[in-house]
């Protein structure tokens, strides 16, 4: 079913991985520090437009934490990908890992709505978070509160 994905795990930074447990830890330790750093700056941004901490300017706020969330996003992302490589076939078919991709997907697909959206624009120019925009942020935190939850539930497959 899988077998497409094996040879991904004969690649040179596969190979290097499986061979140094040193390098996978530090693979591993930089896949959670980068989720830490996406997951912290959504929950920080979805909670202050629910409303949350109103003394922080949201105007201010929004693009800072947005452009790391990305940051995290991004290297959560490649690093992630690395240590797929090391054992695709397995993870391809763990259940847990199909959810987190799965969740991992909605939530980017979600956040690249919401900033193409007037309440990200109406908050990027000063004005206050909408109704739906209030809605979204708590899917949001919905969503990546899942795929934390489901990354953490592959190791028990």
């Amino acid at each position: 079913m899988v077998e497409w994905l094996e040879p991904l795990s004969q690649t040179l930074l596969a190979r290097a991985l499986i061979l140094s447990p040193t390098l996978y830890l530090l693979m591993n330790a930089a896949h959670i520090m980068a989720i830490g750093v996406l997951f912290g700056t959504i929950l920080s941004l979805d909670l202050r437009v629910l409303g949350m901490f109103p003394e922080v300017p949201l105007q201010s706020l929004a693009p800072f934490l947005s452009r790391m969330a990305a940051i995290g996003a991004i290297v959560a992302i490649f690093t992630g990908a690395c240590l797929f490589s090391v054992r695709p076939h397995e993870y391809a078919q763990n259940p847990a890992f199909l959810t987190k991709l799965a969740l991992v997907t909605l939530g980017v697909a979600h956040a690249l709505a919401v900033h193409r959206g007037t309440g990200w624009r109406t908050i990027r120019a000063g004005g206050g978070a909408s109704t739906k925009l209030r809605l979204s942020a708590l899917l949001s935190i919905m969503i990546w509160t899942s795929a934390v939850i489901a990354g953490r539930w592959i190791g028990f497959l």
